[in-house]
């Protein structure tokens, strides 16, 4: 495989749901041992740089249990699947039992074939790794206790939702110090060295496995977050970070793998000091759904170091469907947003079909929904453009919008391009809910003493515009609401009169 290309993107799959699919549609009992070349193909197809297989290890039977006792998880899953049965249950992904691909998935194997099959059609993989805690039947559990936050008869009584008895150790149920306790899950001890020491080797074998993997919640193994959690339960404080341990030591046997994290509470540049890759930027997800364009602009203002490691997204399995909270108008504008910064880009899958149910993880099949084939080719252009060297290796840069005298929703306008060579492309998106104008101030050297094309490749339409006055007086734009501009520049006779 070659190395990661600079902006990725990653599709993300709910594995089990897609092979129960591909079952219905070829009529057959479908893992990833078996999946047909012509599925693989379809992938290659959507020109995505990875692909996330979320949900391939062994999930814990004790979980499944627990979350079919849970009145909270019973409602959500027949929300969403009004014809639920127990059976439909495999269990959250994030309760995991072994880090071993799951037999029904196709087992080890399966996973070996599965990586192949993308890698000989240019896909990276991506697996799941979840730090902060494990099922109540991982073998850790009963060979070492001393690798998760212990309690006591006292705490059971005294706080049955945040801890366990497991035979005759008491353990704390898995958190974040801002929720209750996650009851199917047992929380690890970050401080450990021990379980330091196993969490690098676990990851060093998922590493042989894939190209990269995302870590759940991965603010929360930050010393200073597991001692706000868990206070001297921890015990003491270690002089290095988890991360600044376990990435390095995984990074020696691969230097290419990468590591994604879900981060929250405003604490994506630490985790990048400490080895991170990329982190989740749930600050531009919160700014664009609610379509403060001040908000934005402000966030990309941010150093290019900074947005080139930040992952974005409109859709993931732990947020609304995208088609189900924006309009179609917001649903294109945003998509465009987050498909043309820079840095790491995830789609989900149904996301390009227009779903609007969000599935929980721990159901095995979803319900029907008619796909949106105005969606789909929408996203299939954006994808295959974003595909361009020059928005992989190109150099991208915010441009300021301006008005004139009682004009001043100009400042709805968000506007930057992207450069490398002779390919130039302008995005402008209007957020707002009202038409809105203004001049874009852009600042290639190159647009004087020519005339320019600017074609849209989404909707075929073009415009000419001068290139000396585009440098001296801005370009000028109308934008309905959530309307948007994807422009590629091209000359088209020179010099410009």
């Amino acid at each position: 495989m070659q190395p990661w290309k600079k902006n990725p993107v990653i599709y993300e799959i709910n594995t089990w749901v897609w092979l129960g699919e591909l079952g219905l549609r070829f009529d057959l009992p479908i893992t990833l041992y078996n999946v047909p070349a012509m599925v693989w193909d379809e992938l290659a197809l959507l020109k995505v740089d990875a692909v996330w297989l979320m949900g391939v290890w062994e999930r814990s039977p004790r979980g499944i249990d627990i979350s079919n006792q849970n009145t909270g998880n019973l409602t959500d899953f027949r929300r969403a699947l009004p014809d639920f049965t127990l059976s439909d249950n495999v269990g959250s992904p994030y309760c995991v039992r072994r880090y071993v691909a799951d037999q029904q998935l196709g087992g080890p194997e399966g996973l070996a074939l599965a990586r192949k099959n993308l890698a000989d059609r240019g896909i990276k993989l991506i697996l799941d790794f979840v730090p902060n805690h494990v099922a109540h039947d991982h073998p850790w559990v009963e060979e070492f206790p001393d690798y998760f936050i212990r309690g006591s008869e006292n705490d059971l009584h005294n706080d049955p939702v945040t801890f366990v008895q497991i035979g005759t150790n008491f353990f704390a149920c898995g958190k974040d110090p801002y929720f209750p306790a996650w009851q199917d899950v047992l929380q690890v001890n970050a401080f450990n060295p021990g379980l330091r020491e196993e969490a690098i080797e676990t990851v060093t074998r998922i590493a042989s496995q894939c190209d990269g993997i995302r870590c759940d919640m991965a603010m929360l193994m930050l010393n200073r977050i597991v001692k706000q959690t868990w206070g001297i339960r921890a015990g003491s404080v270690p002089e290095t970070d988890y991360w600044e341990d376990l990435i390095p030591a995984v990074k020696r046997t691969n230097n290419d793998f990468i590591f994604i994290a879900e981060s929250y509470w405003d604490l994506e540049w630490e985790l990048m000091q400490q080895g991170f890759d990329y982190c989740y930027d749930k600050r531009l997800y919160d700014r664009l759904e609610n379509g403060d364009p001040e908000s934005i602009r402000l966030h990309l203002t941010a150093g290019i170091d900074y947005q080139s490691k930040l992952a974005r997204f409109i859709e993931n399995h732990d947020e609304p469907r995208a088609a189900a909270i924006f309009s179609l108008e917001q649903e294109y504008a945003t998509a465009i947003a987050v498909a043309t910064l820079p840095g790491l880009k995830i789609f989900n899958e149904g996301q390009f079909e227009g779903r609007k149910i969000k599935l929980p993880v721990f159901l095995r099949r979803r319900p029907l929904e008619t796909a949106d084939t105005g969606m789909q080719e929408f996203y299939s252009k954006l994808l295959g453009n974003i595909h361009r060297q020059c928005f992989r290796d190109g150099h991208w840069q915010l441009f300021e919008s301006f008005g004139w005298p009682e004009n001043i929703n100009y400042k709805n306008l968000l506007a930057w391009g992207w450069s490398f060579e002779d390919e130039l492309y302008l995005i402008v998106i209007n957020l707002s809910r009202s038409l809105s104008q203004g001049r874009i101030k852009i600042t290639w050297p190159t647009l004087t003493g020519h005339s320019w094309r600017l074609t849209d490749p989404l909707s075929g339409q073009s415009y000419d515009r001068d290139g000396d006055e585009m440098a001296n007086s801005g370009l000028y734009v109308s934008l309905k609401p959530r309307g948007y501009h994807f422009f590629q520049f091209t000359q088209f006779f020179f010099p410009s009169r």
